[in-house]
């Protein structure tokens, strides 16, 4: 069982064209938690790309390089990589640069996406959603395949016959799917053998299981016989007593989710809904460290997971805050969930 953190760098929107200070400081920010969470024995930081003015990683990857300079052995993974608006022969060079910088621990998710920005950005049809994605995907796993590509697609220039470098440490760069509300992408990572990432942002985890159904199936079909990794993600915080740990992350959550809920039409959050979804059953890991082991117990009996990455806040908390949750997390969660579930710590390094 692997547990690690996550972040999508929020911060305030500056709206300058230079020096921007709270970016800077957001950006250090990350690093120091990736570090933290190293020395605290988790198992993975991850890093998700945006390109809007409420978040600051655009490039994971540069992200993830600074955070291999101060770590030694989580794993250091995107969260995800918007792989429809990129190129992927950028992206696999990109990843197996950091493979090198980290003696081997990159890790892609490769995900469509949960907000459009970058599409227009880099002269992407929207209309073309699906086949950008599905094109692409195929592209980036043939790169991880071979070093000398011949590959030939409807929405990229063709590549006859040239090698794609520098090639990772690893033998191949461990590549997932990252899913949020779509089955059709869990069945597909089934299909190709790769790992299954589950963002559940909204919802009891347990409407979700049908997702890794869907994985588990259509690997079975395809003619996987060993089980393919699974990753379940969710919002997350820890404190030494639940209320402080509700009050110290319902401001930075309800401020990010009513942001985007003015865009999509959702109504404000409130404290009461807050409270019901962090529950024993919601999908909202928020409270003590009893709490959040039971929670993650619970969740593994669900889904039979591999993986665990805990979504933590940053805009309108205490950056504090954060690092001490990461300590609880890796010190007194991670290793009270091992003990329940019979497992070891992952071997990384």
């Amino acid at each position: 069982m692997e547990l690690g953190i996550s972040s999508f760098g929020e911060v305030a929107p500056a709206h300058v064209s230079g020096g921007d200070t709270a970016a800077a400081q957001r950006t250090q920010e990350l690093v120091a938690l990736g570090r933290r969470a190293d020395e605290a024995g988790l198992d993975v930081v991850a890093i998700g790309e945006h390109h809007r003015a409420d978040y600051v990683v655009s490039s994971p990857e540069m992200v993830l390089a600074a955070v291999a300079a101060v770590t030694s052995r989580v794993r250091l993974s995107s969260a995800v990589t918007v792989l429809s608006s990129t190129d992927p022969v950028r992206t696999f060079q990109n990843f197996a640069t950091l493979d090198l910088l980290s003696n081997g621990r990159a890790e892609i998710i490769a995900g469509r996406g949960s907000f459009i920005e970058s599409f227009p950005l880099f002269g992407q049809d929207l209309q073309d959603y699906d086949a950008l994605y599905a094109e692409k995907l195929g592209l980036l796993l043939q790169l991880n395949e071979q070093e000398i590509i011949t590959w030939q697609g409807k929405h990229r220039a063709a590549i006859a016959g040239k090698g794609v470098y520098p090639r990772p440490v690893q033998s191949k760069l461990p590549i997932w799917v990252g899913v949020g509300g779509t089955p059709a992408s869990a069945a597909r990572a089934g299909s190709l053998g790769l790992g299954l990432t589950i963002a559940i942002l909204g919802g009891a985890p347990a409407q979700y299981v049908s997702f890794a159904e869907l994985h588990r199936r259509a690997a079975q079909q395809a003619g996987y016989s060993e089980a393919l990794p699974l990753c379940i993600n969710c919002h997350f915080h820890i404190a030494e007593n639940s209320k402080q740990a509700a009050d110290e992350f319902f401001p930075a959550y309800s401020l990010v989710m009513n942001r985007i809920g003015r865009e999509r039409g959702w109504p404000p959050m409130s404290r009461q809904q807050f409270d019901y979804l962090r529950g024993p059953q919601g999908p909202l890991f928020v409270g003590t460290p009893q709490e959040i082991t039971e929670k993650l117990v619970y969740l593994h009996g669900l889904f039979g997971n591999t993986r665990f990455i805990g979504q933590l806040m940053l805009e309108g908390m205490p950056h504090e805050a954060v690092l001490h949750s990461t300590e609880l997390f890796g010190q007194v969660v991670a290793p009270a969930v091992r003990e329940r579930l019979g497992v070891e710590a992952a071997a990384l390094g």
